[in-house]
């Protein structure tokens, strides 16, 4: 990926726009589809969130809920592309949370335990209680929080492409077309960006992880309904990377069975089918089965900076806000802890800038990390095989998340290969960053 686009120039603020305009009700539309503001207000809306996705649905979701005593909600107003490639394809998402949670309503499933197993299948087992392993289908993620707020007065849904986003100190303006092809124009006191860059930073390190998952249905009972495979690692390992197979049980028949590599370049359709039907069938040893759905991606696992500020009043938030982990592509938790964040920041009005999804020792570490893979340096099925069976899993797991204290990261760092790792954390300050094509 090339460098992310930027704001363009921003144009002068209106002159009798004031430094800190207080909300207004959210103005209508025009025949023609453009956003017409209410007679003498500042802004149309004081939050634009773009786009419908995890973040910024999680966002929305926040800033619509009770608000503290004696200050009203915001008026929002949430820009989502029209369908076709804007949109992303359904998928999954997975994290580790206790029970009773925002989502429990609409899991797919959860479990209490986790493993992983080695390239000679010792396994390493991971107990999970109190906390639970959750799998979240986008679709259903979708219809519960639209039906919460279909209930949200001051929430207003438009549907556009947008094309540029524009300072104006104090504010800024969100331009874009509407389906019909009929500009749209909004001023908002804030916006947050959610759609995946255009581009990715320059980084001194890139590797994709991709991967492919068959959503299959056994005749005989196959899987066990409470242990997911984190990752299976009894699959052919690549030059550089990793690979690894991910099993998500639903029921003993039923399994979201996925072929994973950590690697510099996706696989083509072929490849990841010869990877899928040696792992079901030679490893897991499935018997026949059904395939009843298939998901795909790609996730960018770089030490690239993601800058969360684009202008005055405009912010990126998911992955084009750092919200995915560098060392394992997880972004869903990161995503809650940022909307529960700035919606917090609004409240106590203050500059809702998301906050870093992770410590700058956690980036810094997967940064070392993601070189020693990429460089071959490290085994990659050795070392999360020998981090979760030495570390432990519940701090390993918060090591993930970075919640982590820096005595339990030193700790963790002195479980990995010590020398491969500290030659390659002495490299990295001498590396050129380098701007990478897109994916």
């Amino acid at each position: 990926m090339s460098p992310p686009h930027e704001l363009p120039h921003p144009p002068a603020a209106p002159s009798d726009a004031p430094r800190d305009a207080p909300p207004d009700a959210p103005s209508g539309t025009s025949p023609s589809g453009s956003y017409v503001p209410a007679p003498g207000s500042a802004y149309d809306t004081e939050i634009v969130v773009v786009g419908a996705g995890a973040a910024g649905l999680s966002l929305v979701h926040r800033l619509c809920a009770a608000p503290p005593a004696g200050r009203a909600r915001p008026t929002v107003t949430l820009v989502d592309a029209p369908p076709g490639p804007l949109r992303p394809p359904e998928r999954t998402w997975c994290f580790w949370e206790r029970p009773g949670g925002a989502y429990d309503d609409v899991l797919s499933a959860s479990w209490d335990r986790l493993r992983l197993r080695g390239r000679d299948g010792d396994e390493v087992h991971c107990p999970l209680t109190p906390s639970r392993y959750k799998m979240l289908r986008s679709s259903d993620f979708e219809r519960l929080v639209g039906a919460r707020l279909d209930a949200s007065p001051q929430l207003r849904r438009v549907t556009a492409t947008v094309d540029r986003i524009d300072d104006l100190r104090p504010g800024a303006e969100v331009r874009g077309t509407t389906p019909q092809g009929a500009p749209l124009r909004m001023r908002a006191r804030w916006v947050f960006d959610s759609r995946p860059p255009r581009a990715l930073p320059p980084s001194r390190t890139l590797l994709l992880q991709h991967f492919r998952g068959w959503f299959v249905r056994t005749r005989q009972p196959s899987f066990d309904p409470s242990t997911a495979d984190l990752m299976d690692f009894r699959t052919p390992q690549p030059p550089r990377g990793l690979s690894f197979g991910y099993v998500l049980p639903l029921n003993a028949y039923e399994a979201l069975v996925e072929y994973t590599e950590f690697s510099p370049q996706p696989l083509d359709d072929a490849g990841y089918e010869r990877a899928l039907r040696h792992y079901t069938s030679r490893v897991l040893d499935l018997g026949a089965f059904e395939v009843t759905g298939v998901e795909q991606g790609v996730i960018p696992m770089t030490d690239a900076r993601f800058p969360r500020r684009t202008g005055s009043s405009a912010f990126r938030i998911g992955t084009a806000g750092g919200a995915t982990r560098p060392s394992t592509g997880y972004t869903f938790a990161a995503v809650q802890r940022q909307s529960a964040a700035v919606a917090d920041a609004w409240a106590r009005g203050r500059t809702p800038l998301p906050p870093p999804a992770y410590p700058a020792r956690s980036r810094a570490m997967d940064g070392v990390m993601l070189r020693a893979l990429a460089t071959g340096r490290v085994d990659g099925a050795r070392f999360f095989t020998q981090l979760f069976r030495e570390v432990g899993p519940e701090r390993m797991l918060r090591f993930l998340d970075g919640r982590t204290t820096w005595r339990e990261d030193f700790a963790v760092g002195l479980r990995t290969p010590v020398l491969p790792m500290l030659r390659t954390a002495a490299e990295l300050p001498w590396l050129p960053t380098r701007v990478r094509a897109g994916e």
